[in-house]
């Protein structure tokens, strides 16, 4: 029997057997809906009869099957959804989709690299791809489960690991940022399932258990220094408090960044007397430099930042701490990765390269470290140094995280742990830039080691219901 007849044969039992396995399927739905936002556009290959598509929040979403059975049904009980009769290598629209999923299909290819290559033609340079697949190591146990009748069966399929889902997107112009695992036990039993699958399948050594694994990748950009070099506007938001003795070398240090470079200086209830010398320095170099300035009236640096990027009108936003400690000439680096696709939320690391001498006290480098293991197994990915002030995200992006905000709350003060874990949230490939990290030349750091340590060691807990354990 042909794969084709196959599916078309399957197809009027299809919904029965996946309610039959619901919960299997719905952690799958739920886990991808995790990272989709409500505007974003979605395509699934091989989408079935469209349950999956139709758990996710999207409002604009598409689904293609090459079984005519199969996408009928699916525009039966999803009249909603767009579906479409396509085979997976001739995949052909007039739009570019935010975000593909092809979830328990690549078993089933006869070629995933021209798969992987053909659907770059419905990419845009910012696409996210999600693919789902069974762990080799369940082979044994689903073909057992198939013998018996507990899964249905079907044909022979390709078991593909991870490292060789990565090969293939990487031979197919396509670089994976993330992968995970999820689900130790994929039937349901009152408590034990809970334990299994929403605590140990997210532990060290017990995670590789685990059914699935998740790929996530996007385009390799494919851009020269003179495609991107002036793409773009930037604004750089400086939150500055007691900081006067550094705001007229924020300006005179900054690089001219893109096609046009905004400076917005946000003053923080400071007790010397920056707000007025921010005044003066904006006076002065205003037939210059393209200069904005705002009085907080919240509280921390985060409400800064917000403050500053809700005035700003680049295309790029950027945060220089107004202490200088990441020197603003590395500017250029973060603009670079950004504009040439190298990521979409760009992270400074100061735990890298040799610091100056001061620059960093003793019991802040081992918190530093200890918050760089919690994120590494939090987010998923190597993650070295989360309270680097320099983070880098395009506006449009970040509209998307205020839309996302909700979901987190407004709960950290610092503004560092909002702005990564809403990139999480949102998916975006997030890297990190190694800079040097100097001693301040004026003041002191405004922040208190302890208490606010503790303030951040709260957030990863919180982080962990929100993202980990939710």
């Amino acid at each position: 029997m042909s794969l084709l007849n196959y599916f078309e044969n399957i197809a009027p039992k299809r919904v029965r057997n996946r309610k039959k396995h619901s919960y299997y399927w719905n952690d799958i739905t739920r886990y991808c809906d995790y990272f989709i936002n409500e505007n974003c556009s979605v395509l699934e290959i091989g989408c079935g009869t469209g349950e999956l598509l139709a758990g996710l929040k999207s409002s604009n979403k598409t689904g293609i099957d090459f079984s005519p059975a199969m996408i009928e049904i699916a525009r039966k009980n999803n009249p909603g959804i767009q579906f479409e009769v396509m085979d997976a290598v001739s995949v052909s629209f007039d739009k570019k989709f935010d975000v593909i999923i092809i979830s328990n299909v690549v078993g089933f290819l006869p070629d995933v690299q021209k798969v992987f290559e053909n659907i770059r033609k419905v990419c845009h340079s910012r696409t996210k791809i999600i693919v789902s697949y069974y762990s080799k190591l369940w082979e044994p146990l689903l073909n057992l489960g198939e013998n018996i009748g507990l899964k249905t069966k079907t044909p022979q399929q390709n078991w593909l690991t991870l490292q060789d889902l990565n090969n293939l997107f990487y031979l197919a112009g396509f670089d994976v940022y993330r992968n995970s695992l999820r689900m130790i036990l994929p039937v349901y039993i009152p408590i034990i399932s809970e334990i299994c699958n929403n605590f140990l399948a997210k532990m060290p050594l017990f995670r590789h258990l685990c059914i699935n694994h998740f790929s996530f990748a996007t385009p390799l950009s494919a851009v020269n220094e003179t495609d991107y070099s002036q793409k773009y506007s930037v604004t750089v938001v400086v939150p500055a408090r007691n900081e006067s003795g550094n705001i007229e070398n924020a300006i005179l240090r900054t690089p001219k960044l893109g096609k046009h470079t905004e400076i917005i200086f946000i003053e923080g209830n400071s007790t010397d007397d920056t707000w007025q010398t921010i005044q003066n320095v904006a006076e002065k170099y205003k037939n210059t430099h393209d200069i904005k300035i705002g009085k907080q009236t919240g509280k921390g640096k985060g409400d800064a930042v917000r403050m500053g990027f809700g005035m700003a009108t680049g295309d790029i936003l950027m945060i220089l701490d107004a202490d200088l400690t990441m020197p603003p000439e590395d500017l250029p680096k973060f603009y670079n990765a950004i504009a040439a696709g190298r990521g979409d939320f760009i992270n400074g690391s100061r735990l890298v390269y040799v610091m100056e001498k001061n620059a960093m006290r003793f019991f802040n480098i081992i918190g530093n470290k200890f918050f760089s293991w919690a994120f590494t197994w939090l987010l998923e990915q190597p993650f070295k140094d989360t309270l680097c002030g320099t983070k880098v995200i395009f506006r449009d992006d970040y509209q998307k995280l205020i839309q996302n905000r909700k979901y987190f709350g407004e709960f950290d003060p610092f503004g560092d742990f909002d702005l990564i874990f809403g990139a999480y949230k949102l998916n975006l490939k997030i890297i990190e830039i190694p800079i040097r990290y100097r001693e301040r030349t004026y003041g002191d750091t405004n922040i208190s080691r302890f208490k606010h340590g503790f303030i951040l060691l709260k957030m990863v807990i919180f982080a962990l219901r929100k993202i980990k354990f939710y």
